[in-house]
């Protein structure tokens, strides 16, 4: 159930009785009134988001109520625009404004209150009108209860499917099995997770009816878990399922039923004193289940197992106390899928094959299920009654409503949206917000975190930042396994993640019911904006226009790949005074409006990737910007007026040459020494050195990341000032001014940020910092340039916390050696070495490391010694390097040993027509 950020809004309200005392007298009741409604609004809309279902009636008086706070946040806006107006003139003159002020004040006012008045008579109306027309409370028309049998139905029915109906799943059933029968004699418990309908309950339902599994075991139960569930009820079921299995008179039911707690767990435990059993615990959602029912399955190191579902990587990877295996559940391959939707779609077609005039329509279905089972096996079961052409690209062109409206589709939409009505209120909201990204859109995770905060759907909590809390709601989403990581950084913190196709057309319907949000594609043409929010993704270009509704709109993101331009540059339509977030992120803009600064509700502005060349003169006017992102544009200095943007927490303006084989790898922006004033500032990343504003960057004690540019040695003792004034610093970066210029934070530095994670360093050292080795929260090291001529990895080997190592131009010598330590070292990159001859690994060194990178070492003749000793490397990259390393891992080579258990080997090299690329992996060397 999406609703205005109501916490967000009231907090202005109280802004309001707080700032403007005096110019609201006239209007304070009203004000006062409708927050007490807001509070009450908000409960209201909490408690119905609760219920699973809602009657028609129901529906509109959540709906009425939900509309009324939207016209409740129109009308604070409005005040607070003419408030803003007042203080910096609007788009007006300021002559005019002060000869209107005073009737022009006074009629706002009269508007003011009157709407206020209105509106709260139409929140009193509501309850009366549900009464007159005997619309119940918000209970909700299916049970839980009904709901969790279906879904119990669902789970059982896998125990009866053919093997020959099965894609995919016999190396994973192999697998299991290994573990359910295997020496170890302590009770051990097996969990295989993933997300809704990916196969999780068929999987474990095969390995559980194979008859050598059976054999294994003295008796075997299966429980299916609901989400809402009685313990003794499932004492009794265990009990039930454990006679059964032995062919044993089953008690009475009626006796079952009149057995108290203490005397069902009695009957298990005795049971079960001298057996070695096997427990199915299907679709667990609460690791609370584990901690009821374990009392009851003693471990009599007899060899028994449990094994359990759940869509929850958290309760998979609990410490349960025993011995625990955990199965990831992955999608099915192209070609499983594809086997697996033809055994569905076309089992009546002539040779149970797809004709040709229709297989590009198939694989595209086929690609919307991402290889989710469930969803291939419904939509193929659909598509079996299609025959023309016709039918299948309807279908196609219409899947969100086939999603939702389709009976034969209902066991998926069932299944899915399990998942999302088990989360809390708040994750509703942040889950529905990541549909705002295009299909397949990898979504990072510091722009959504920025996105959520300025949207205001990130509950305060005392004592927790706003990042921390925002922290804690994503990988809630992950573990629930509603969001895919695609990429993760040095330490497993995820970087990057996508939404699966049908968990987002999902988020859509409900998105567009509740007026979350709309998407704009272009497809189809929009009269009206009906939501808060408007997302415009097309492949070309789409005019934005004045639509009825944009006076309403909040959130405007907009992603174009195509290269045709927006009619953008020119001016924002008036609608979009309201406006709290602007994402243009990689539009091809090269001009900013001239109204943009009167927006004064903006709290998030991203420009990354424009074209555009400067900021607003008056962009001081933004006084509620907190997020401002311009890196990758084309600006080079700041207004003078930037220092005014008091409200402002990250800044993020440079622009990055991914090329390592040059010395200036990033570029900073120019600013004013009076951006010090900016003290609530958190992230700084990067400034330009000039005049003194190295010296008064140490007054923003806020900060947690800064990054400067242009330093020189004559820096060097107002910096390190600075860096020791802000204690909350996690991330440092900083370079010099050309390559030839000393990076000096040595000496003057005593004592480093006592919470630095990352570090970059780009410039010329003249010796290894001295307190490089007490960095014990570090993470990640970047140097670049350095030239040094004493050995680097004695000072950084014993860092406890080191996941991520890249060296770049970094050593003059001849010889690397990896004596010790590095023990949480993942990916180690070393580009531009031109003297060394040498690499060695001593045994026990760098036993975590997954990823290496050779790039320019042209002296290196062979692989690092020791390499084989590194067995969780997974993937090498070798780039740019001599023909005689390359040719000593080929087939016959003398290294090629040391490569065997490496599963993939890149081989980048230069050649006239560009730069190319080969596999050197094992299975490429046959």
């Amino acid at each position: 159930m999406a609703l205005p950020t109501t916490d967000l809004l009231i907090g202005k309200i109280v802004a309001i009785v707080e700032n403007e005392a005096l110019s609201i007298s006239s209007v304070r009741d009203e004000i006062d009134e409708i927050k007490q409604e807001l509070v009450s609004m908000k409960s209201f809309l909490q408690d119905a988001d609760g219920k699973k279902e809602h009657s028609e009636g129901e529906e509109t008086w959540v709906a009425s109520v939900r509309d009324l706070a939207y016209d409740v946040e129109d009308i604070i806006d409005e005040f607070m625009y003419h408030t803003y107006e007042k203080q910096t003139g609007g788009p007006f003159p300021r002559w005019l404004h002060k000869i209107f002020h005073i009737p022009r004040s006074l009629w706002y006012k009269r508007q003011i209150a009157n709407k206020l008045q209105k509106t709260t008579k139409m929140i009193k109306a509501i309850p009366e009108r549900n009464q007159r027309y005997a619309i119940g409370g918000v209970e909700g028309t299916t049970s839980s209860i009904d709901v969790d049998k279906w879904v119990q139905n669902q789970a059982e029915s896998s125990l009866f499917i053919k093997e020959d109906e099965l894609v995919g799943i016999e190396g994973n059933k192999q697998t299991i099995m290994g573990w359910l029968m295997d020496e170890e004699q302590h009770q051990t418990i097996v969990s295989v997770v993933g997300m809704g309908g990916s196969g999780k309950t068929t999987l474990v339902a095969k390995t559980f009816t194979n008859e050598s599994v059976k054999r294994h075991f003295d008796c075997y139960a299966w429980i299916t878990v609901s989400r809402t569930y009685a313990i003794e009820d499932l004492f009794r079921c265990l009990i039930k399922e454990f006679y059964q299995s032995r062919k044993e008179k089953v008690p009475a039911p009626a006796k079952l039923k009149d057995m108290s707690y203490r005397e069902l767990l009695e009957k298990l435990v005795n049971y079960l004193e001298s057996k070695r059993y096997l427990v199915v615990l299907d679709d667990v959602w609460d690791i609370k289940l584990w901690k009821e029912i374990n009392i009851s399955l003693p471990d009599r190191r007899l060899g028994s197992r449990i094994l359990l579902t759940t869509r929850k990587e958290d309760i998979a990877h609990y410490s349960f106390g025993v011995v625990s295996h955990v199965h990831l559940i992955k999608p099915l391959d192209n070609n499983e899928a594809w086997e697996l939707f033809s055994k569905k779609a076309f089992s009546t077609y002539h040779n149970r094959s797809c004709t040709p005039e229709l297989e590009p329509l198939a694989s595209k279905l086929v690609e919307k299920c991402k290889g989710l089972p469930l969803a291939i096996v419904a939509l193929g079961g659909l598509m079996s009654s299609k025959k023309s052409t016709t039918e299948w690209r309807d279908v196609y062109n219409s899947l969100n409503w086939h999603l939702t409206n389709n009976p034969l589709l209902d066991n998926v939409k069932s299944i899915l949206l399990l998942s999302y009505n088990d989360l809390p209120f708040r994750l509703k909201q942040c889950f529905l917000y990541c549909s705002l990204f295009p299909e397949d859109y990898l979504i990072r995770r510091k722009r959504l975190f920025r996105l959520w905060i300025s949207e205001g759907l990130v509950q305060h909590v005392k004592g927790v930042t706003p990042q921390a809390a925002t922290e804690n709601y994503l990988m809630e989403l992950i573990v629930r396994s509603m969001l895919q990581v695609v990429r993760r950084n040095e330490t497993g913190r995820p970087k990057a993640f996508k939404m699966h196709d049908l968990m987002r057309e999902l988020a859509l319907s409900t998105s567009t019911r509740e007026k979350f949000f709309v998407v704009y594609d272009g497809r189809e043409v929009m009269e009206e904006i009906g939501a808060r929010r408007l997302s415009i993704q097309s492949t070309e270009g789409t005019e934005i226009k004045s639509w009825i509704g944009m006076s309403k709109l909040r959130t405007l993101l907009v992603f174009v790949t195509g290269i045709i331009p927006l009619s953008f540059s020119n001016a924002l339509p008036s609608g979009f005074k309201l406006l709290t977030v602007l994402d243009v992120e990689d539009m091809p803009l090269d001009k900013l409006p001239n109204d943009l600064v009167y927006l004064f509700n903006l709290r998030y502005l991203n420009l990354k990737g424009t074209a555009i060349r400067e900021l607003p003169k008056y962009i001081g006017y933004l006084q509620n910007l907190h997020f401002l992102d311009i890196r990758k544009t084309k600006i080079e200095a700041l207004p003078r007026g930037f220092s005014k943007l008091l409200n402002l927490r990250h800044l993020m303006m440079y622009y990055n040459n991914k090329d390592y084989n040059v010395f200036k790898i990033v570029s900073g922006t120019r600013a004013t020494s009076n951006i010090s004033k900016l003290k609530k500032l958190q992230v700084l990343s990067r400034v330009q050195s000039e005049g003194n504003i190295i010296r008064l960057l140490g007054n923003m004690t806020q900060l947690t990341r800064i990054g400067i540019t242009n330093l020189t040695e004559r820096d060097e003792m107002d910096l390190c000032d600075s860096i020791q004034k802000m204690k909350l610093l996690t991330n440092l970066s900083l370079m010099v001014k050309d390559e030839e210029e000393f990076l000096r934070a040595d000496n003057a530095l005593f004592s480093p940020p006592p919470h630095l994670r990352k570090l970059c360093f780009i410039g010329k050292l003249e010796k290894v910092p001295h307190w490089f080795s007490s960095l014990h929260s570090l993470t990640s090291m970047h140097l670049h340039w350095p030239r040094l001529e004493e050995d680097l990895l004695s000072h950084i080997e014993g860092l406890p916390f080191l996941g991520s190592l890249t060296l770049v131009n970094a050593y003059v010598g001849s010889e690397l050696l990896f004596s010790r330590g590095f023990v949480k070292l993942s990916n180690l990159q070393l580009f531009k070495f031109p003297s060394l001859s040498k690499i060695t690994v001593e045994k026990g060194v760098m036993p975590n490391l997954q990823f290496l990178t050779l790039n320019s070492c042209m002296e290196l003749k062979r692989l690092p010694h020791g390499l084989e000793h590194l067995t969780n490397l997974q993937t090498l990259s070798l780039e740019f390097l001599s023909i005689q390393l390359i040719q000593s891992i080929r087939g016959g080579g003398v290294d090629r040993p040391k490569v065997q258990h490496i599963l993939e080997i890149n081989h980048f090299f230069n050649t006239s027509s560009g730069r190319s690329y080969e596999s050197l992996s094992p299975r490429a060397l046959y």
